[in-house]
């Protein structure tokens, strides 16, 4: 009879552990799940805004040209800068929250298209007209605006990730979350560009 008692009474205990494991990974993986889709989201609105600015620019590139006759290279690098852009959207980003490459080449892509336009900028320095011209003022402040707008959504992705990150790596999520292999990988964070502390803005 003690024996029986004493085998029900292991039996009790391994089914206890076995729950409260259970729980915890439950509990883990939930908590990971969440913070996973709050970076996903907060991905979707960095992207939103670099989607609204590319949609900008070839208003701006036809308003600069139908006002100023500068040198062609310049708008060509800005179209040229957009089309990489377009290369590295879509269905290239579909993970790009788990792939540091594919993030790597989207921030580049990004990069050089701010470098382009501020390039762009410089020379419409050299022409008056164009600050009178009422479309591009609208175009001006439009992209203004969205250039921080992208500032602060790169922010709150930073933060997003952070947040995921922060408890990945923590004891013992780390290693439930190693278990369950790339569905829970580390998240990314957008860096400064090099020479830069701030995102671009566009001045006159």
């Amino acid at each position: 009879m003690k024996k029986w008692i004493a085998v029900l009474g292991c039996l009790g205990i391994i089914v206890l552990v076995v729950l409260i494991g259970g729980m915890v990974v439950a509990g883990t993986y939930n908590k990971l799940n969440t913070l996973d889709q709050a970076v996903r989201s907060q991905w979707a609105q960095v992207e939103n805004q670099y989607q609204r600015r590319a949609d900008l620019v070839p208003n701006l590139v036809e308003t600069v040209k139908g006002v100023a006759n500068f040198e062609k290279d310049t708008y060509v690098a800005v179209s040229q800068a957009r089309a990489s852009v377009g290369k590295v959207t879509g269905e290239g980003l579909k993970n790009v929250v788990d792939d540091p490459a594919a993030f790597q080449r989207f921030e580049q892509a990004q990069g050089a298209l701010s470098s382009a336009l501020s390039r762009l900028m410089v020379v419409v320095e050299r022409y008056p007209e164009l600050k009178a011209n009422e479309n591009f003022r609208e175009l001006q402040a439009q992209i203004e605006g969205t250039e921080n707008r992208i500032a602060v959504e790169r922010m709150r992705f930073n933060e997003t990730s952070q947040a995921f990150n922060t408890k990945r790596m923590s004891f013992p999520t780390v290693v439930i979350a190693n278990f369950l292999g790339s569905r829970f990988s580390e998240k990314p964070y957008f860096k400064a560009q090099e020479g830069a502390a701030q995102a671009p803005k566009v001045k006159f």
